[in-house]
């Protein structure tokens, strides 16, 4: 196999969880630069069905589903689409399903894109090119609006005085490019207490709201419990908290670690059965060798879970409310 320019964080980790087999049917949910894909593959008769909303990603893999000769199919669409791309493929049920959260190296890497502003290049940060961008937001939105997604999506605590000079300064001159957004917020919000620069925390928010990446996640996750077989599993390395929140209470929920008997009124309907079985110790982090070779694998944690005969679970409100911005009329934690 040709090699790839990008080995994802916690690679064996995740393909051990995953537990690949000969002639097992797996979705690659996040296909990047075929890191995972490559690695299920590995094993004789596998097939893959590998998603990226990366136009450019999907068009470099190309040559990896040429040399796999049917084994891979390779499509451009959203974790929102997996349940319906995969039925449409005849592609279920599933032996295993694999996600690798948030940007790759190379879409950082791309100036171009405008997910960093290590390198001056335009305020776009859209993984598929199309929609609003992140400049759009940034000069549309208004005061809470924007400080609602700094503090949401970022954890940013400095959001409301960052929303404020954004509206001010973007008056006199809109904002375009990473590196214009990035002096300022360092100018009005700068972090004496660590060595993250003062943006990290309001780019990270804009990525997910330019991309509703938190909503996709867990619809993703949702298509992911219904297509699974029962023995299936399911694979999740993420890099953030807000992130892994989704994720850990995506499994606790199914794994019947929520609400136990003892906080249920009397005569309440008890839980259904477990949809799926956590077991080891979790989340998985890499080890100092990998964060030593990769920094960018310093916040990567790995969840995984094997699916039962039950039934789905419907979406619960709680877990909802994880993946969107608050009702502002209800008030700000």
């Amino acid at each position: 196999m040709t090699s790839a320019p990008h080995i994802p964080v916690l690679r064996e980790e995740a393909i051990a969880a995953l537990g690949v087999h000969r002639g097992g049917r797996y979705i690659d949910a996040t296909f990047g630069a075929g890191g995972y894909t490559r690695a299920i593959m590995a094993q004789p008769e596998t097939r893959v069905l590998a998603f990226d909303r990366d136009q450019t990603a999907v068009k470099a893999g190309q040559a990896l589903v040429d040399e796999m000769h049917g084994r891979l199919t390779l499509v451009e669409a959203r974790f929102s689409q997996l349940e319906d791309v995969a039925r449409a493929q005849g592609f279920a049920p599933l032996d295993g399903v694999v996600f690798d959260i948030g940007v790759s190296s190379m879409q950082f890497d791309q100036a171009a894109r405008g997910f960093s502003f290590r390198a001056e290049g335009p305020l776009d940060m859209r993984m598929e090119g199309r929609g609003r961008s992140a400049a759009d937001i940034v000069n549309e939105a208004d005061v809470e609006t924007l400080a609602d997604i700094l503090y949401f999506y970022g954890e940013e605590r400095a959001a409301r005085r960052i929303a404020r000079a954004i509206v001010h300064d973007r008056e006199i001159t809109p904002f375009t490019t990473t590196r214009a957004l990035a002096e300022m917020i360092a100018r009005v919000a700068p972090n004496r207490a660590s060595d993250i620069h003062p943006a990290t925390r309001s780019f990270q928010a804009l990525r997910i709201a330019v991309n509703d990446e938190l909503q996709e996640l867990l619809k993703g996750l949702l298509g992911a419990e219904r297509l699974l077989a029962e023995g299936g599993r399911l694979v999740v390395v993420t890099f953030h908290s807000l992130e892994d929140r989704i994720v850990k209470q995506f499994l606790a929920e199914r794994c019947g670690r929520g609400e136990t008997g003892s906080r249920r009124l009397p005569g309440e309907t008890p839980p259904p059965p477990p949809s799926f079985v956590c077991e080891g110790r979790q989340p998985v982090t890499p080890a100092p060798a990998e964060t030593a070779a990769n920094p960018r694998a310093r916040s990567a944690k790995l969840r995984y879970a094997t699916r039962t005969a039950a039934a789905s679970y419907p979406l619960d409100e709680r877990l909802a409310r994880l993946a969107r911005l608050p009702d502002r009329d209800k008030g700000k934690a």
